[in-house]
């Protein structure tokens, strides 16, 4: 006899009336429901995760991993913060910066920026900035000939070219005898970058910092180091080692703070567009219910029929929970397969439709990232398989209950 027995019939159940090896019409299509959720749900994430590895990269390329600050807004003596914390291995490169709001002005176009004074011979240690200039590197940027590098979106706003005028604004004013005069200096445009994120291309632009000093009458000061570490998620612990070391004459913030509104609504994003996937996998354990009671109706009889033989109302309980409970594995194993075969070819995949198409999914004059980046991490296709076989369990519970509270005598009145 086939032990355990719950087991055997399940299995039995699974199968169709006539004599083939398919699963039943209705049982493919709960399996294929559950597995077509799954792939769903682990290829979004997977699609997310990429997207947000490549923000995160390309943002941690131009801004520092962390920032070594005063309170009062400026660095006096940034030579004696970077030897402070020289001795440190994970720091890979320390540069100092001066960030300030001003105005930019070209003809009839005026705008805000985010202007960053800039030491081009150590500024390539903590960013990448020379790998996104179109047409000049940094070293066109050279003390006291007051050259600006604007972001492409921003150029296009300003209407300017390599060797246009601009003029830029400081937030600091002189007192003439003609009255309060705003402080103000004509730049050239010396080069152009393109980082592919607003933030920096529209809103920002680049000089040298001696030239931002004289700008902003910093002196010597600046307002701040920056830090580019090994590895950037050691950062939030590394924090704290840095602050003791520099004895509370500084504090030091890192890219998890500055950007943390950002990081914060991408996870929860993450977390939502999971919820909403999830329902797709519950949708389809609503099918396995619907499927469970069209069989435990036909099976009255024979349930009635084991029932006289003397198996447990608790046994026929199992038998139909084990049925439900192996079209929740077949489906997540399935779908678990197809979402990591489809999130890890993701991007060969695309690149077929485009070929197919003839056109790019995603349109390089819309967006800065025309690829479909996917990055698998294992622990979404764990708890996305978890929750889908959960919830095809607990799908299982009311059919069952329902064959394990039927009564032999009622069901085989009419045979």
């Amino acid at each position: 006899m086939f032990k355990p027995l719950e087991l055997y019939i399940g299995l039995r159940y699974l199968r169709a009336k006539r004599h083939n090896h398919f699963i039943s019409f209705i049982s493919l299509t709960s399996v294929l429901g559950i597995a077509l959720g799954i792939v769903v749900i682990i290829t979004v994430l997977s699609v997310m995760n990429g997207f947000q590895t490549e923000v995160r990269d390309r943002m941690l390329r131009m801004t520092a991993h962390g920032n070594i600050l005063e309170l009062d807004g400026t660095l006096d003596d940034w030579q004696h913060a970077a030897q402070a914390i020289a001795h440190i291995e994970q720091i890979a490169g320390v540069a100092p910066y001066i960030e300030a709001q001003s105005m930019v002005v070209k003809g009839s176009q005026v705008t805000g920026v985010q202007l960053s004074g800039v030491q081009p011979s150590i500024e390539t240690e903590v960013s990448d900035i020379d790998e996104f200039m179109l047409d000049s590197d940094l070293d066109v940027l050279q003390a006291g000939q007051f050259k600006v590098l604007l972001g492409s979106e921003l150029a296009n706003y300003l209407a300017a070219t390599v060797g246009d005028k601009v003029t830029i604004i400081a937030p600091e004013t002189s007192v003439t005898p003609a009255g309060i005069i705003p402080k103000m200096r004509r730049f050239t445009v010396a080069g152009i970058y393109e980082i592919g994120m607003n933030q920096f291309d529209r809103n920002t632009a680049i000089i040298h910092i001696q030239d931002a000093q004289k700008l902003f009458r910093y002196q010597d000061k600046v307002t701040g180091l920056r830090l580019k570490l090994d590895d950037i998620f050691l950062v939030p612990g590394l924090t704290q080692v840095i602050n003791d070391q520099l004895q509370g004459e500084y504090w030091m913030t890192d890219w998890t703070r500055r950007h943390q509104n950002f990081f914060r609504a991408v996870k929860m994003e993450k977390t939502m567009m999971f919820v909403i996937m999830t329902l797709i996998v519950a949708v389809a354990a609503f099918n396995v219910v619907s499927m469970l009671i069209m069989v435990v109706t036909d099976k009255q009889s024979d349930i009635a029929i084991l029932r006289t033989y003397g198996i447990s109302a608790r046994s026929i309980l199992w038998v139909f929970i084990i049925q439900g409970s192996l079209i929740g594995v077949l489906g997540t194993i399935l779908g678990v397969l197809g979402g990591i075969g489809l999130s890890l070819n993701l991007e060969h995949i695309i690149l077929f439709v485009e070929q197919l198409l003839g056109q790019k999914v995603l349109d390089p004059s819309v967006y800065y990232i025309t690829d479909l980046p996917s990055e698998l991490h294992l622990s979404d296709v764990s708890y996305v398989a978890f929750i889908s076989f959960a919830l095809t369990v607990l799908a299982t519970l009311y059919p069952a209950f329902k064959a394990a509270n039927t009564r032999p005598a009622h069901a085989l009145r009419y045979e």
